[in-house]
């Protein structure tokens, strides 16, 4: 009797396991979740598939001298997003590394960073200086968020009215989650940058900064 009630609370003491909520439940997907299935409104960069829509245009900067495009910026009215993908580990955990990393930046700059808990996990809050056209001292407000799917991460900077007053509502918001990466099946080296391609009909812009 005495055995039999020690095994009854025992089995009441012991708390379920809690379950890690899934971030990626709604998107961004992977191509291995989803795939556009004849949606024309999609844009094909190789490692990402970009969803186009009438509230932003689609622009590609290239960089440096060998003209590589390494992000794409989604821009609005008044608002931009721009987007970059990595190579990750299995094991995931590199959000956390890179946003160490970006802390560190932002405090080299002289700029002002505050963590905080998105839809997404945690998130940076960034405010940087800088010189205006007039020559004029400001400060570029922006939202840096990141998603982990596998062997990936997906990089969104929410730049403009989205990063000085954030939201996870709206058209560039929608963007991000209906991004589909395409990482391939190559050994790369985590942090690798997975280099966007043109689409046909297509027109690398020159990167002003």
């Amino acid at each position: 009797m005495v055995r039999r009630r020690k095994q009854e609370q025992s089995q009441e003491d012991v708390e379920p396991e809690e379950t890690t909520p899934d971030v990626r439940a709604n998107g961004p997907w992977d191509i291995s979740e989803k795939t556009p299935d004849g949606d024309a409104s999609y844009v094909d960069l190789g490692p990402l598939l970009v969803r186009a829509h009438d509230a932003y245009s689609i622009q590609l900067p290239a960089e440096g001298e060998a003209g590589q495009i390494a992000s794409v910026v989604l821009v609005a009215e008044d608002s931009a997003l721009e987007l970059r993908v990595f190579a990750a580990t299995r094991s995931g955990g590199l959000w956390d590394e890179v946003r160490d990393d970006l802390i560190l930046e932002v405090a080299r700059l002289e700029g002002e960073c505050e963590q905080v808990d998105g839809p997404f996990g945690p998130e940076l809050r960034v405010s940087v200086p800088v010189d205006l056209p007039d020559g004029e001292k400001g400060f570029q407000p922006s939202r840096i968020l990141a998603v982990e799917g596998p062997r990936w991460l997906l990089r969104g900077t929410f730049l403009g009215e989205a990063g000085l007053n954030p939201t996870d509502d709206g058209p560039l918001m929608d963007a991000f989650k209906d991004v589909i990466v395409v990482r391939g099946v190559e050994a790369r080296i985590p942090r690798e940058a997975l280099l966007l391609t043109l689409p046909e009909n297509a027109v690398a812009t020159p990167d002003e900064e």
